[in-house]
Order: C-alpha cells, then sequence, then structure tokens
C-alpha cells in the first residue's frame, strides 16, 4: 500500500504515504488514496488529531510524479485535475488538528500536502520548495493561496517566484515550519504533540479549528460571528460540564462520546 493509516493512539490517526521507489511522488493513485484516507478519517468521531507523515527517511513528498505525466497530454491532464483537487480539498477539510511530520523533501504537491495541516514539524533534513514555475507551471492545490496565509506575502512571493528550496532552519525562521526538531525525529514530535492536543475537547478542538479557518480572510465582525457560533457549540455541550467538573475535582477530563454530544 502507497498509503496506510496507523493508529498511534486511541484518539491519534496516521496518514503515512510510503512509496519509495518514487519518494512518495503524487501519482494519480496515490493522491486518490490519500484522499480516500482523508474521507475516512473525518467520517470518524473517535479521531481528534491526525498526522500526516513518510515512512520514508529522504522524503516526506517530492510532489508530482513527473514519470507520470511525461507522457500526458492536456486532456489526460484535465482527467488528473478532479482528483489532486477533490484529495487535497478533503485533507484541507478535515475538521479536527492535522500536524504533518516532514523528514527530507517536501516539494511542489509534497509542500502543499504540509501546506494543507495546521502544524508543520520539520525535522533538521526537511527541505520545503514550490518550484512549478520552472516547469512551466503553477502551484495546483493550495499553494498560492496557502503559503501567504501562512507566511505572508512578500515571503510567500519570494518563494513562489523564485522556486527556491528552503532549508529546516529558514522554514522555522519565516513561518513556513512550526517547530524543528534534530533528524530523525519530526513522527515522534507530532507522536508526542498530537497525543497532548487529544487530551482536550474533542468538541473544543472542532470549534477552534473551524473558527480559525472560516474567520481567517472575513472582517473582524464576521470573524466575531463565527467565534461566537463556535464558542455556543462548545460552550452548550455536555464537553463543557465534564471539562469545568474536571477541573474542579482536579481529575482528568473523561470527554463524553461524540453521539452523547449530539
Amino acid at each position: 500500500m502507497t498509503v496506510e493509516i496507523g493508529r498511534p493512539s486511541a484518539h491519534v490517526a496516521e496518514v503515512i504515504m510510503n512509496r519509495p521507489e518514487a519518494m512518495n511522488a503524487l501519482s494519480t493513485d496515490q493522491v486518490r488514496r490519500l484522499g480516500e484516507a482523508a474521507g475516512q478519517l473525518a467520517a470518524d468521531d473517535q479521531v481528534s488529531v491526525v498526522i500526516i507523515s513518510s515512512a520514508l527517511e529522504r522524503a516526506f513528498c517530492v510532489g508530482a510524479d513527473l514519470k507520470e505525466r511525461r507522457g500526458f497530454d492536456n486532456d489526460d491532464l484535465r482527467r488528473q485535475r478532479p482528483v489532486f483537487q477533490e484529495a487535497f480539498g478533503a485533507l484541507r477539510a478535515l475538521p479536527v488538528p492535522v500536524i504533518a511530520a516532514v523528514e527530507g523533501f517536501a516539494m511542489g504537491g509534497g509542500c502543499e500536502l504540509a501546506l494543507c495541516c495546521d502544524l508543520i514539524i520539520a525535522s533538521a533534513t526537511a527541505t520545503f520548495g514550490l518550484p512549478e514555475v520552472g516547469l512551466g507551471l503553477i502551484p495546483g492545490e493550495g499553494g498560492t493561496q496557502l503559503l501567504p496565509r501562512r507566511m505572508g506575502l512578500n515571503r510567500a512571493a519570494d518563494l513562489l517566484l523564485t522556486g527556491r528550496r528552503v532549508g529546516a532552519e529558514e522554514a522555522l525562521r519565516i513561518g513556513l515550519a512550526d517547530r524543528l526538531v534534530p533528524e530523525g525525529a519530526a513522527r515522534a514530535e507530532a507522536v508526542e504533540l498530537a497525543d497532548d492536543i487529544a487530551t482536550k475537547s474533542p468538541i473544543s478542538l472542532r470549534a477552534v479549528k473551524r473558527a480559525l479557518r472560516q474567520g481567517l480572510d472575513v472582517d473582524m465582525v464576521s470573524g466575531l460571528e463565527i467565534e461566537s457560533r463556535a464558542w455556543e457549540e462548545a460552550a452548550y455541550s455536555a464537553d463543557r460540564v465534564e471539562g469545568i467538573e474536571a477541573f474542579n475535582m482536579r481529575r482528568a477530563p473523561r470527554w463524553p462520546s461524540w453521539r452523547e454530544n449530539g
């Protein structure tokens, strides 16, 4: 299998890319499998956090499979396009926090895959880049939109217009990565972080993510309305009752199931 779903802990799921012969290059089949995994996890109400990782040491994902595309004509590209759009859309639409664990190359579509996530953990070996302008293309799975939202317009323009590569330390400095860890430690850090996040209210985690994503590009009044609706969903849930009770009893919360909250 080129894409597998693991379960590091009860409420943390992991999407693992494992296509070693192509350094996880995004073939049509690979992308379809990523989309199917995202759909499966979106429907799992016991998942509180998702990790996207690679089974390979040298690469998170090197981008689109250009060997597959070498023989493509325009009609072939048109047929492939919706597969990519649907899969990346499903990843961006995951209702729970998503963490990318990046070891090695995250280039082109691989960088966009990391950008779909809420948090990016980069090992010292991580290398990011969006080199599409050197191939007669532009990023097509959110790169031109997600990158400036993450690190600002001018810094994003620098990377998008030059196609240059960014190492792990620079990625952390400019906001492309959120945490920097030693070589080989990205997945372990992602699991530790995911386990910590997963101890929090599942209702609240989903509400926070929705408020962040939906409120990012609206005016302040609209953003506060989005926040208020998300707050009400959490505040009027069984999770709020349990969270306050656990705080006062000085014990760990025992969050009600999604069905109980519903």
